[in-house]
């Protein structure tokens, strides 16, 4: 979103490769969202042995950028395709744009791509009315039936929303025009099947399985890469680390434990996160993330937000994530986001506080902050098993060449 550097967050749902193989990618452009609030899940039920490239077709999209913490991509709707920018989000189920019908009084409609039903030859309506509540706003509108153009794949009929109503500014200002969510069907408002799902049903994709790799500088045109059907070694620095995902809706995971330099523990008898690349930062109860920002020198600059001197940087200490075993470190150029302000810098903090209901706490989720430094590898598994999330050192835009 087109915002000053300061975190406004966009939040989801209240209600609710062997040889050969495919692989399907979306370049990804980056825009400005972030946190979310979470809702008790159901249960998703032998993850799949990981994806590797064979020789497979390569299907890219043009990209651009928008600021250094979101990112979203392209697809397309109907026939023929009417483009879009979504956001490609692992904490939402929902696919939805804004529609040609929205209300006169739904501004965001008009500074946004719509959905004209009318100028598609392969339109079903639907009508089931839909509404999702996000935490800085809302959205309502009514379903409808099409095909769903995404990298290579085309054809592909899909149930998705169509924003009639959108009554948060924020929403005015966003350079995406809706999301595409990858979560667990679980997650999904209406009981609709997810886009992933769609794809793998009518045999699109081979697998359940997706990967990101995320760019992190913002000069660079290139916000990086959706694949989609398995992952790119290029894009990481082997092994990945496998963790099973616990609460298959979001992708909840067990982490060990937090450590901020060689002094602070936190989730120090292991806690529940999210790997969320619809979220912009990492974020944790408010106690423990008060407790990290006083060890790296953090101020309160917002609720749950908090500035950083730039020139401390090089002095911060490592903040390091025990998962499946193993330690994910980020340095504070990993952590730290800066911002351009005029002839100067603004350096915000990448760490956000936000408690969760009992029910669901405590809570830490990784967001892109994380997702920019560990490549993570999605996979559904089947209905067997359980599902997984996959972690590797995210490779420089220099070494993968």
């Amino acid at each position: 979103m087109f915002l000053p550097p300061l975190l406004l967050l966009l939040l989801p749902p209240l209600t609710v490769e062997p040889g050969g193989t495919t692989l399907i990618r979306i370049p990804l452009r980056r825009v400005y969202t972030g946190r979310r609030t979470l809702n008790p899940l159901r249960r998703w039920g032998n993850p799949e042995e990981p994806l590797r490239m064979g020789d497979p077709k390569f299907i890219s999209v043009p990209l651009s950028n928008f600021m250094n913490v979101q990112y979203y991509g392209e697809i397309g709707l109907g026939t023929p395709p009417q483009n879009f920018s979504v956001v490609f989000d692992t904490g939402s189920s929902n696919l939805w744009v804004p529609s040609k019908r929205c209300y006169f009084f739904s501004l965001p409609c008009w500074f946004h791509h719509r959905f004209d039903s009318k100028a598609s030859s392969s339109f079903k309506p639907n009508g089931t009315k839909f509404a999702i509540q996000y935490g800085t706003g809302r959205l309502s509108g009514v379903l409808s039936e099409d095909k769903l153009t995404i990298g290579g794949i085309t054809g592909a009929s899909v149930t998705f929303g169509e924003a009639l109503w959108e009554p948060s500014l924020n929403f005015i200002f966003a350079r995406f025009d809706g999301i595409l969510g990858l979560g667990f069907p679980a997650l999904a408002v209406e009981g609709v099947r997810p886009p992933l799902d769609m794809l793998v049903a009518q045999g699109l994709l081979d697998k359940p399985v997706f990967s990101f790799y995320l760019t992190r500088d913002p000069e660079e045109a290139d916000g990086g890469e959706l694949v989609l059907g398995g992952s790119d070694p290029t894009h990481y620095i082997p092994p990945l680390t496998y963790v099973p995902v616990t609460v298959p809706a979001y992708w909840q995971i067990h982490m060990e434990r937090v450590q901020v330099g060689t002094g602070l523990t936190l989730c120090a008898h292991g806690c529940a996160a999210i790997v969320d690349t619809g979220t912009s930062l990492i974020t944790g109860p408010s106690e423990e993330i008060r407790a990290l920002h006083r060890a790296i020198g953090g101020i309160s600059l917002l609720v749950g937000e908090y500035l950083i001197q730039c020139s401390l940087i090089t002095a911060l200490p490592p903040v390091s994530f025990n998962l499946g075993g193993v330690w994910f470190n980020l340095t504070a150029q990993d952590y730290v986001i800066q911002i351009a302000w005029g002839d100067d810098r603004v350096c915000l903090s990448g760490f956000g506080s936000l408690d969760m209901p009992p029910s669901l706490g405590p809570l830490w989720i990784l967001g892109d902050v994380f997702l920019r430094s560990y490549v993570p590898v999605f996979d559904r598994g089947n209905m067997t098993g359980g599902a997984r999330v996959g972690l590797a050192r995210a490779r420089s835009r220099g070494a993968r060449r």
